[in-house]
């Protein structure tokens, strides 16, 4: 091999740099050290562009949360009531309208329904003005209040508040254990102590109807407590479905059984009118349907209708009592015709879920367009009656409270409705918590004269 010359090492040199290609492992380096930066270039302008996203997805998540909050706050800032309520509260309550109630001497019993209405056996309206009394529901297994005052003290006050008729629940458990009750729940009711549960509720009924006042019974719960809650066991009539979980179980035929049990005591007073079959049928999560409740509902009322073939049989929506909206296209038919009468439930919070919200932030046009999809359809169409069964409002409102009772007052007179306070009670059974619905005080006597019993004054007149 010939030696290399150091002049032609230089020469190679030279030549390589005066090229205008570079060499191929120089050139390899380049592509790659440009990728390299193209690389981190690009992965610093995403990871940019995520911190980017991330920080407004967080801000608009902050923003639509504090505007949620806001919205929440605003519907729980004082209400201020109006002057007309205001004056109300400083003046007696007007005195009942005798002519609205079953003794008045007015009315041919037995009732039943002609369109949107209740009538007597000449047509003539009987308008449910009615407050709900609870207790017997509840862990108690009574009527509350008659550890304070006579049960026909309490009747009386009742009618004295103008209310014509009583929606009194029970629960499934206070028929199946019918238990031996407190002496100490009884104080004011001293020929009842020791007397057990459904003797109590037969002489709480009695003295109801002894003032004049129509009473509807209602199977509210199966389980002895506060309704309702998300216990999956009282979300509708029969729970035999959820084998071991249920402490108080029973089959849809043991529920029509109690129905027997209770009402079969009452057949002799005519001023019981009618059996309320079930409270806020709702399923787990919201899940019954329509038809199912309705087969059911029709057991039950020809059921009840062999005992009495007199009482009305009144059937609330489903969705918690909101929605009526299957019986247009199903609804009850029992054995006898004219029993039927709907129920519906109307809350502040009442709506959740849909698009436009619960009923406390909803303008009035939403809020008829809600009820007239729910239930008011069968009204203003002349279809069937509504008993607006359940509705109220605390006694110091927020402004979402106050909104719907607005909406709910101005619709419900609009249309006369039927309607269902929640409740006369000023205290709840447990823990004699109070109870910031009430129309009366710790008395049992003494009425809370405020915008609520203002408005129902005039809805009972309309």
């Amino acid at each position: 091999m010939a030696p290399i010359v150091e002049g032609n090492r230089y020469a190679a040199a030279a030549a390589a740099a005066a090229s205008p290609y570079p060499p191929f492992s120089s050139s390899l380096q380049q592509s790659h050290s440009r990728r390299r930066r193209l690389l981190l270039l690009w992965s610093h302008s995403t990871n940019t562009a995520r911190m980017f996203l991330v920080l407004a997805s967080v801000l608009l998540l902050g923003g639509v949360f504090h505007y949620l909050w806001k919205a929440e706050a605003a519907l729980s800032e004082p209400w201020t009531p109006d002057p007309a309520a205001r004056l109300f509260s400083e003046r007696p309550l007007p005195p009942p309208i005798y002519s609205t109630f079953l003794d008045s001497g007015n009315f041919e019993l037995p009732l039943q329904t002609k369109g949107r209405n209740i009538v007597d056996q000449n047509g003539r309206r009987f308008k449910l003005s009615s407050v709900n009394w609870y207790g017997a529901s509840d862990e108690l297994f009574i009527p509350g209040g008659l550890d304070v005052q006579h049960r026909d003290v309490i009747a009386a006050t009742i009618r004295s508040l103008g209310f014509n008729s009583v929606r009194l629940p029970y629960s499934d458990e206070m028929v199946i254990d019918n238990p031996h009750i407190l002496p100490h729940l009884l104080t004011s009711n001293p020929d009842l102590i020791g007397k057990r549960a459904l003797d109590i509720f037969d002489a709480v009924v009695k003295a109801l109807t002894d003032a004049g006042i129509a009473v509807i019974i209602n199977n509210h719960i199966t389980t002895a407590t506060w309704c309702c809650g998300a216990d999956p066991c009282d979300a509708g009539w029969a729970n035999d479905h959820l084998g071991p979980l249920c402490r108080v179980k029973q089959t849809e035929a043991e529920w029509i059984e109690h129905w027997e049990t209770v009402m079969a005591r009452l057949t002799d007073n005519p001023f019981v009118i009618g059996a309320d079959l079930r409270n806020e049928v709702r399923g787990v999560w919201g899940t019954m349907s329509w038809d199912r409740w309705a087969t059911a509902a029709e057991k039950a009322g020809n059921a009840l209708l062999r005992l009495k073939s007199d009482w009305l049989i009144v059937v609330g929506g489903t969705e918690s009592g909101n929605d009526l909206s299957g019986v247009g296209r199903r609804p009850i038919q029992l054995d006898l015709d004219n029993r039927v009468v709907y129920s519906a439930h109307v809350y502040a919070w009442s709506g959740w879920g849909s698009v436009e919200g619960r009923y406390a932030k909803r303008s009035y046009p939403s809020f008829v367009k809600a009820m007239r999809q729910n239930w008011a359809y069968l009204v203003e169409g002349d279809l069937a009656p509504v008993w607006i069964g359940e509705f109220g409002a605390p006694n110091r409102p927020g402004t979402g409270d106050a909104n719907y009772w607005q909406n709910l007052m101005r619709y419900l007179k609009a249309i006369d409705a039927d309607f269902g306070y929640w409740a006369i009670n000023p205290r709840k059974p447990k823990d004699d918590e109070k109870e910031s619905y009430s129309l009366v005080e710790d008395d049992w006597i003494t009425p809370v004269l405020d915008y609520r019993m203002k408005d129902m004054t005039e809805l009972i007149r309309a």
